[in-house]
């Protein structure tokens, strides 16, 4: 008796692996929609700072940082030029604008800025080659703000820029690659 139970489980299992196996189902942990049967590579043009302003690097950064990415969070492989996926934009503002003003009891004093927004927005042009239904052109922009009595924006510029960065980079996976 204890063998037919053995055996019973044995043909539960080889069945149910032989349906996981006969559905195609792919699964992502990042939550992406590319069929690597016929999307495999993609490219990234160099970002240029059109903006007027931030560090001289800052598009450079922004490519280098798009490309990382998308290597980390999917199976494509990079590519000088044509990819079947293709990134090309431009930074197109970078703004830093009072948020808070603060009071002061001197009369002699003005008010002062009681925090500062750094925002930068991205033009991306993304071309799908595989898909040309997904190819779109859209503007990215996220912000972060600073206290300028505690510190200066050339303290926090570098951090500020990352963290705006690594959220236009995910909005641009998400919207791109994710379908979302």
């Amino acid at each position: 008796m204890n063998s037919k139970n053995t055996g019973i489980r044995l043909l539960i299992a080889l069945l149910i692996s032989a349906f996981v196996g006969a559905c195609k189902v792919e699964y992502s942990f990042t939550g992406t929609t590319i069929d690597y049967n016929t999307t495999q590579t993609f490219s990234v043009a160099n970002f240029f700072n059109d903006s007027g302003g931030g560090p001289a690097n800052m598009g450079q950064n922004f490519t280098e940082s798009l490309k990382d990415y998308f290597q980390r969070n999917t199976q494509l492989d990079l590519v000088q030029n044509n990819g079947d996926l293709q990134f090309e934009g431009a930074i197109t503002r970078y703004n830093i604008t009072p948020q808070a003003t603060v009071s002061t009891t001197d009369p002699n004093q003005p008010d002062r800025a009681g925090q500062m927004r750094l925002t930068i927005a991205v033009e991306v042009n993304y071309l799908n080659l595989k898909n040309e239904e997904e190819d779109n052109k859209k503007t990215y922009s996220f912000y972060q703000d600073y206290d300028p009595r505690t510190t200066s924006l050339l303290a926090v510029e570098t951090d500020l820029i990352d963290d705006i960065f690594e959220n236009i980079i995910q909005d641009i996976f998400t919207s791109t690659v994710a379908n979302w």
